[in-house]
């Protein structure tokens, strides 16, 4: 396979677990490609795979998507018919994010999905896997409607001759200690187009799934965080936390919007206190992430190497970079146990070989329907004080 938008390698790291072998990865990002090339290094063995290392003879490359071509992705000496069966990768969330700016297809970065279309036009992979966050699924388009560029983005696929399969998939029901839900796409041209993998979690445990992992189970089986990286609360701050119930957190006095009589940011990012007895929150790039207050313990936030290890990073895996890089690079991944999930998909549907029928794009889901209705509702309703936000983030 070929990944791209590789970051610190999430997604990579799930892929390999699931089977796949990794012929090329690469992203722009010095550290991103440090941190990978450190990684292969240092041998790591892959987990269920002990005869197995991540990364083992993968090409890494520090480059900008735009100036590579599918020449610079086959393996060395291959012939220009040579094709991947899977081409993986992640463009960049900001332009989507809520936490960012929403600038969509307006951001440069919001155009990077094209340079994703422009390999697999070249490559003709087998399959591609695409991962992006939730708000691409209600994003505008050039004539401001909400769902557009979702629109827009499956046509060009298909105009590639792909079909197309999306989904909302939450970590925490593929057993992460996490709840983080992305938007994610698997196509094909010629083979079979599979459904998404069944979760294996649930909130509330059943006959056929396992009951969520909570962030307290997750930290009573981790080893003590290295105090070098142990940040508590001091000053007022502290005593504003330490007044919290557990799942909540200071208020930002936002906007009073409707449907929103609170304000409209709700809590805090910074000011968060985790429930233990819930996955915990989306883990973030910023460096500030939510606190905990593990029994027998003082409050504190969560390290870094924590939040690395919700994404799903072995231990082993080495973040090169001062710290804020560290929390971005885990932060911007995929999370391994949603990816290895896909990646066991997809090679079930790769081994029932080329389709004898060409595949065909599925409805969307209804949910997504409603999600895009609502989408819409709540601009009509607070698009105005949504705008004066933006502008003063912008500022």
């Amino acid at each position: 396979m070929i990944s791209v938008f590789s970051g610190a390698g999430g997604l990579d790291i799930g892929l390999e677990r699931a089977g796949w072998h990794i012929e090329t990865a690469c992203d722009i990002d010095t550290a991103a490609v440090a941190s990978l090339r450190a990684s292969q290094s240092a041998r790591i063995p892959i987990e269920g795979s002990p005869t197995r290392r991540y990364l083992d003879g993968t090409r890494i490359l520090e480059a900008d998507v735009r100036d590579l071509r599918g020449a610079d992705l086959r393996p060395a000496g291959a012939k220009s018919t040579w094709r991947p069966s899977l081409l993986a990768g992640g463009p960049p969330c900001q332009p989507w994010s809520s936490a960012g700016l929403q600038r969509g297809f307006k951001d440069a970065r919001g155009l990077l999905i094209a340079q994703m279309l422009r390999l697999a036009d070249e490559l003709k992979p087998r399959y591609v896997l695409m991962e992006n966050v939730r708000g691409l699924l209600t994003a505008v388009g050039p004539k401001g409607q909400h769902g557009e560029a979702i629109q827009i983005i499956q046509a060009e696929w298909e105009n590639l001759g792909y079909a197309v399969n999306w989904a909302l998939m939450n970590a925490a029901d593929y057993g992460a200690a996490q709840r983080r839900v992305r938007l994610v796409m698997m196509a094909t041209a010629d083979h079979h187009l599979p459904s998404f993998p069944e979760p294996t979690h649930d909130e509330v445990s059943g006959l056929f799934r396992k009951p969520w992992v909570s962030l307290g189970e997750f930290l009573a089986r981790r080893p003590k965080p290295d105090p070098a990286d142990v940040v508590v609360p001091c000053g007022k701050r502290a005593a504003e936390l330490m007044a919290l119930e557990p799942g909540t957190g200071i208020r930002t006095g936002g906007t009073v919007e409707h449907q929103r009589p609170g304000g409209h940011w709700g809590y805090r990012q910074d000011s968060f206190l985790a429930d233990l007895s819930l996955p915990s929150r989306t883990i973030r790039a910023a460096s500030t992430p939510d606190w905990v207050k593990p029994d027998g313990e003082s409050m504190r936030r969560l390290t870094w190497r924590e939040c690395a290890a919700l994404q799903g990073f072995p231990d082993e895996w080495v973040f090169e970079g001062p710290r804020e890089a560290k929390f971005r690079l885990s932060g911007n991944a995929v999370q391994t146990d949603m990816a290895k999930a896909l990646g066991t998909t997809l090679i079930e549907a790769l081994k029932q070989g080329q389709s004898k029928i060409t595949p065909e794009s599925p409805e969307w889901p209804a949910y997504f329907s409603r999600r895009i209705r609502g989408a819409a509702a709540d601009h009509r309703a607070n698009a105005a004080s949504r705008v004066r936000y933006l502008a003063l983030k912008a500022s």
